[in-house]
């Protein structure tokens, strides 16, 4: 494959870029054989977008996309491309109550993926994390996320310490979620301008993001398990905000 293309596959990857990016989409391929509503939908987005398709046996997709759960269609598409501070400075003042997620440093991309599709669940307005030591904006990641990172931008910086200062001179709490804190997640205001900043995988926040977050939180736990896992987490936390807010 071209090294400046990637290859999507999954009804829900592909109905995303066809619906948000159709113009990233260089070449699409679909199973002859497969007829149901949902590649229907799908023929109708590639028909409204102008853009051609090949048919082709599931031998052939099986073939070329080894190990990939690919439904009967895959795309070939232009790389995602993530935001910058600028980008985030707009999407600040352009909401009324904004409602950011950091995430210090994850490397998994299902781990990436899933914490986007709860993001856009929650109705989180941008999703930051770090250029370096992290995952970007991979097949894999879009495939996770079910069309969410489509729909959520993604900000990737350089200095995470400094939009953290940024973001709290805009009027935004930062709330770091972290198993050492006293402070219960749901005992906590949640209700106004809030950034949750979650750790990497196993590490946690780094040392200098926690210090630059306004105060520390905590999941309580009711069983043997110590953590738990940082999509998770990350989908628990977001949800505990839009119940708060939902509330006032």
């Amino acid at each position: 494959m071209k090294s400046e293309s990637e290859i999507i596959v999954g009804l829900h990857a592909l109905e995303a870029a066809l619906k948000y990016q159709p113009k990233d989409i260089q070449e699409i391929w679909i199973d002859v054989k497969r007829q149901d509503d949902r590649v229907q939908k799908i023929l109708s987005l590639i028909k409204s977008a102008g853009l051609s398709f090949h048919k082709v046996s599931r031998d052939y997709l099986d073939d070329q996309f080894k190990g990939q759960r690919h439904q009967g269609v895959a795309a070939r598409v232009l790389p995602g491309r993530a935001g910058n501070e600028s980008d985030l400075d707009q999407i600040i003042k352009k909401s009324d109550l904004p409602f950011i997620l950091i995430l210090d440093g994850v490397t998994d991309p299902h781990n990436l993926g899933a914490c986007l599709r709860s993001a856009d669940a929650a109705g989180v307005d941008a999703v930051v994390v770090p250029k370096d030591r992290a995952v970007g904006l991979t097949a894999t990641v879009r495939k996770v996320a079910s069309g969410a990172a489509e729909r959520v931008p993604l900000i990737q910086v350089t200095n995470l310490a400094r939009v953290l200062r940024d973001l709290k001179d805009e009027g935004l709490w930062t709330v770091g979620l972290a198993g050492e804190s006293d402070q219960n997640l749901y005992e906590s205001d949640l209700k106004g301008p809030i950034v949750m900043v979650m750790g990497a995988e196993g590490e946690g926040m780094r040392r200098l993001t926690k210090e630059h977050c306004d105060f520390l939180v905590h999941i309580p736990m009711a069983g043997t398990v110590e953590s738990l896992n940082v999509s998770v987490a990350t989908g628990v936390s977001l949800f505990e905000v839009v119940r708060q807010r939902a509330n006032t």
